[in-house]
């Protein structure tokens, strides 16, 4: 038997009988373990789901608590009709926002094209003016619509300064050396 010509130290290398080919020795122990993509993807999206679930939940709490109390100060209007419509309708601005702020958070436009858009949504739940002539006709359609605005409009503003307010915060911790 001959002693074999491998200096101490090195990796051995052994023959696979079937192929023929060198194979590398025993792994070495600083390898990582291998990762899951899909475990990592699916973490990604429900986090994604839960943050637009919650941007969805804030539009129609603040919408649904304006609308709320604008209908206690009017003997015709409901305070829970009025509240539930205007909550669906945050809900739905809230999904709609978080979505628009992922693809272009730096489009004002779009963001102001999407709150009126849904008051225009919600404006076609509302009873139609009926008064005859034009200038009369603009101050009833105002006097109908406007209440209905308010608190989709309170609503976008309560969640475009929330999501400020996490940006800078969440700016500040990343600029603070942590020990």
């Amino acid at each position: 038997m001959m002693a074999s010509a491998i200096p101490v130290g090195l990796p051995q290398l052994s023959r696979d009988p079937l192929t023929s080919t060198p194979e590398a020795g025993p792994a070495l122990a600083t390898e990582a373990p291998p990762v899951d993509p899909l475990a990592s993807d699916r973490a990604a999206r429900s986090r994604l789901r839960l943050q637009s679930s919650g941007w969805g939940a804030l539009a129609a709490a603040s919408a649904g608590l304006i609308a709320a109390a604008l209908a206690l100060s009017d003997a015709a209007a409901s305070p829970l009709e009025a509240g539930l419509r205007a909550a669906g309708c945050g809900f739905f601005y809230g999904l709609l926002a978080f979505h628009l702020q992922r693809v272009d958070p730096d489009d004002g436009h779009l963001q102001a094209g999407l709150v009126g858009a849904l008051c225009g949504i919600r404006s076609l739940s509302a009873q139609g003016p009926q008064a005859p002539l034009a200038p009369s006709l603009m101050m009833e359609c105002a006097r109908i619509w406007l209440p209905l605005w308010m608190p989709l409009i309170g609503s976008a503003l309560m969640v475009y300064g929330f999501q400020r307010l996490l940006a800078a915060r969440h700016r500040s911790t990343l600029a603070v050396p942590r020990p």
